[in-house]
């Protein structure tokens, strides 16, 4: 981390409401848990008295089960952002410049800039047509957030060897790469993959996830992880979770037929983004913050989307469970 940086970085705004009065639509996580999670945690308690076992071999194991990679190249972090953290800080040296795409999740700009690299963005559908020989690094969200659209699977590859071939490493944000059968690229050559177990098993305030990097830019990785990364409680369900193969399938049809049913009908009043991720982004004809009030006072919260760059016009809704969805939609459409 480069300290000649940290007097003007300041925190990025995130969706989650803390009004448990409120049916949260601003946070994309899956309100719905596993069957045993809570039993898994609880069982983890009498071992959290004692340190975690640093080379986190279960959780290993079940990760790259789970993305189809080697274990070995499973670096295990506190959620995602520890993982993008780990991985721009062995990637970059003061004064790099690093390409991301926008509109896109704004911790991309803020860990660039701490580690002293300069963001330098591009329009989230154009990043592929870049050459990556200009970048130390090329950050890519799969599905992109906001946008909620996901990258052809073979046009990313084909790109990630032009980045080999340019010696510049990928960063490829999968935090909601499970909710979509696309393939992860997780033990890829050339490619630091950062994944957030938080979203699809909706605890996002357990903190499990892992990066995934193999050959010596896993090495790295390893070397600089923080001694006990994940606690013991992460790691327990963390791998559990992992192993729930029937609730992840049924999860990806429950997103994509309320996405579906919800873009359908919002697209009847709001400009309705294309979306693999379990959200959609609403460009709205009329005044932002009158729909967001509305929708509060009627028991939902929202993602005002005018803090992600580019954007002037917007709001980002989860896609939730079907009677929730019914509910918001008829809220959001009254004001048609």
């Amino acid at each position: 981390m480069d300290p000649d940086a940290l007097s003007a970085i300041s925190r990025v705004p995130h969706g989650g409401d803390d009004d448990v009065e409120l049916v949260d639509f601003s946070a994309n996580t899956n309100p719905s848990r596993p069957s045993g999670t809570a039993f898994t945690f609880e069982s983890s308690f009498a071992a959290a008295a004692r340190y975690p076992a640093d080379d986190y071999v279960p959780f290993r194991v079940a990760a790259s089960d789970y993305v189809d990679c080697d274990p070995h190249d499973v670096v295990p972090t506190a959620g995602g952002m520890a993982a993008l953290r780990l991985a721009f800080g062995v990637v970059l040296s003061p004064g790099d410049d690093v390409l991301l795409p926008e509109p896109s999740f704004g911790e991309y700009d803020r860990e660039i800039r701490l580690q002293g690299g300069t963001p330098v963005a591009v329009a989230y559908d154009e990043v592929l047509a870049t050459d990556p020989a200009e970048y130390a690094a090329v950050v890519v969200c799969n599905p992109n957030n906001p946008t909620g659209g996901a990258y052809d699977p073979d046009e990313l590859r084909d790109y990630l060897a032009d980045c080999r071939d340019a010696d510049t490493v990928l960063v490829a944000d999968e935090a909601f790469l499970d909710f979509t059968d696309h393939p992860s690229l997780a033990g890829e050559a050339g490619v630091v993959v950062c994944r957030s177990l938080t979203k699809m098993f909706g605890l996002p305030g357990l903190r499990m996830g892992f990066a995934v990097a193999a050959g010596e830019l896993g090495e790295r990785m390893e070397a600089a992880r923080p001694t006990w990364s994940l606690s013991t409680p992460a790691a327990d369900v963390g791998a559990f979770c992992m192993r729930e193969e029937a609730f992840v399938a049924e999860t990806k049809q429950r997103v994509r037929t309320e996405r579906d049913r919800m873009a359908g009908r919002l697209s009847e009043a709001f400009d309705v983004f294309p979306s693999d991720a379990p959200f959609l982004l609403l460009g709205v004809d009329g005044d932002v913050d009158e729909l967001l009030e509305h929708a509060r006072e009627r028991g939902f919260a929202l993602r005002d989307a005018r803090t992600f760059a580019t954007l002037d016009s917007h709001v980002r809704v989860a896609v939730r469970r079907p009677h929730e969805n019914d509910e918001l939609v008829r809220t959001l459409l009254e004001l048609r």
